[in-house]
């Protein structure tokens, strides 16, 4: 398995919801599932199967978390405004219309809020590139031209 890239903020949110899952949610379920238990007979009980199902979803995930934290690179994010790097707020044209987009780790990805991975098809193209610089990307649609207009 290859490391993943995060950059300093995607990591601190991580650490975040690890932090959230091991002090707060770890203890709500297990609490739940004490109470669950106090009810009887467990063959049926729905509330401790439901609260066992939750606490099993919790846990994997603290595994895979420790797991990314431990072993994530860290990217550089860039400072400089002259191209697009890891962290860089890109605005592109295509077609007339503009995007906003920030170059981010995978992890982190949230395309609907304009979040693109460096891994992801127009990331990767538009990583090292400076402003009016065109690239083709391509997508299952088929071939897209962007254009970097500006870049933060």
């Amino acid at each position: 398995m290859e490391n993943k890239i995060l950059t300093k903020k995607g990591l601190n949110k991580l650490k975040k919801e690890l932090e959230d899952l091991k002090h707060k949610k770890r203890p709500e379920i297990a609490e739940r599932i004490r109470q669950a238990k106090e009810l009887g007979d467990l063959s049926e009980n729905a509330e401790y199967h439901q609260a066992k199902d939750e606490q099993s979803f919790i846990e994997g995930r603290v595994l895979e978390l420790e797991h990314l934290i431990k072993t994530c690179e860290i990217a550089e994010e860039n400072t400089n405004n002259d191209e697009v790097g890891v962290g860089s707020k890109v605005t592109v044209s295509k077609d007339g219309a503009t995007l906003n987009l920030t170059i981010v780790g995978s992890t982190e990805a949230d395309p609907s809020n304009g979040r693109i991975s460096l891994e992801s098809p127009i990331g990767e193209a538009l990583l090292g590139k400076k402003v009016g610089d065109e690239v083709e990307v391509e997508l299952p649609a088929g071939v897209n031209k962007y254009r970097v207009v500006n870049i933060e």
